[in-house]
């Protein structure tokens, strides 16, 4: 754990560390117990009432919080009998997109998701969870795999987007990408997508045409990051707030959209103050929307999933 502690969450923290030094002084002795249960329900209060009124800007900060679980954490708390896979078997392995066989409930399925680094070492070696064309190739093998053994596909997004270098580009970024979206749109297996953390731009949506798209409700699911969209309109990186207010990025935004069919609840304070918490709450939408595609036959979830997406985005004519 990084130890990192976000403006907003402050008065929240500096109570709990104090309920943490009346615990250790109290002992096992019950003298302070009542001081100490009232703090407690003062902390919940707290936080209840700060993160049911979090600006965009918070909310970005939340999802792309150092301690955030990553797609490797919900693998481990959601599916069992996990084997990863690897290769794109065209040029490489991509770490940054891990994917492969599992369980969930029992019943076997395809996973896959960016993968972030817990240290300097790790992002390294997981390129910050941005995939290089490699990565997404591998993505589309484990989707092709899915299709042919019939088997539901989970797609776990939490990337701040593609790479943008220079090997990337020689080697085919945006055709990778393109790929990923037209396989997906035609898949005849049931598939879900989950905003876990950063939803940013093409190097996410490339493993986000499925049939449902879910969010964790602290998670960001954007075009562009706010950075890029203010170093362009508002030529200043320093506008990156009113940039994450203007995107409409957050879960909620997103559902009054039409963009996002289901906002998953977190762990009160956010997903790194609960991963087990969040990942039954993620576990019961998973098997719920699942067991509502199962129930329809290949033409209806392909034509679903087809207007889906032709209804997202409308323009708005001015007199």
């Amino acid at each position: 754990m990084s130890g990192k502690v976000l403006e907003f969450e402050r008065p929240i923290v500096e109570l709990e560390t104090k309920i943490r030094e009346l615990k250790d002084l109290s002992g096992a002795g019950s003298e302070m117990a009542d001081e100490i249960a009232r703090l407690e329900q003062k902390a919940a209060e707290l936080q209840r009432e700060r993160f049911a009124a979090l600006t965009p800007w918070e909310q970005l900060q939340l999802a792309k919080h150092p301690d955030r679980p990553y797609t490797l954490d919900y693998i481990g708390e959601i599916l069992t009998d996990f084997v990863e896979l690897k290769g794109d078997r065209a040029f490489g392995d991509d770490p940054a997109i891990v994917g492969g066989l599992a369980r969930l409930d029992g019943r076997s399925v395809v996973v896959l998701g960016q993968q972030k680094g817990r240290n300097t070492k790790e992002n390294l070696h997981r390129n910050f969870g941005m995939a290089r064309p490699e990565g997404y190739r591998k993505a589309q093998r484990l989707m092709k795999m899915a299709d042919q053994f019939g088997l539901p596909l989970l797609c776990l997004i939490d990337t701040a987007g593609a790479y943008p270098g220079i090997g990337a580009e020689e080697r085919g970024q945006a055709e990778a990408i393109a790929t990923c979206l037209e396989l997906m749109a035609g898949l005849r297996v049931p598939s879900i997508s989950v905003v876990i953390g950063e939803g940013g731009s093409g190097g996410a949506l490339a493993i986000g045409v499925t049939d449902r798209i879910l969010m964790l409700e602290h998670a960001v699911y954007s075009v562009i990051s706010p950075r890029g969209c203010a170093s362009i309109l508002w030529k200043d990186a320093e506008a990156e707030r009113i940039a994450a207010e203007q995107l409409k990025m957050t879960a909620h935004d997103l559902v009054g959209l039409g963009i996002c069919d289901e906002v998953v609840p977190e762990a009160l304070g956010g997903a790194h103050r609960g991963l087990p918490a969040t990942a039954a709450a993620l576990h019961d939408a998973l098997r719920r929307h699942y067991g509502e595609l199962a129930a329809l036959s290949v033409q209806d979830r392909l034509e679903r999933r087809y207007a889906k997406f032709r209804r997202m985005g409308h323009v708005e004519m001015q007199a």
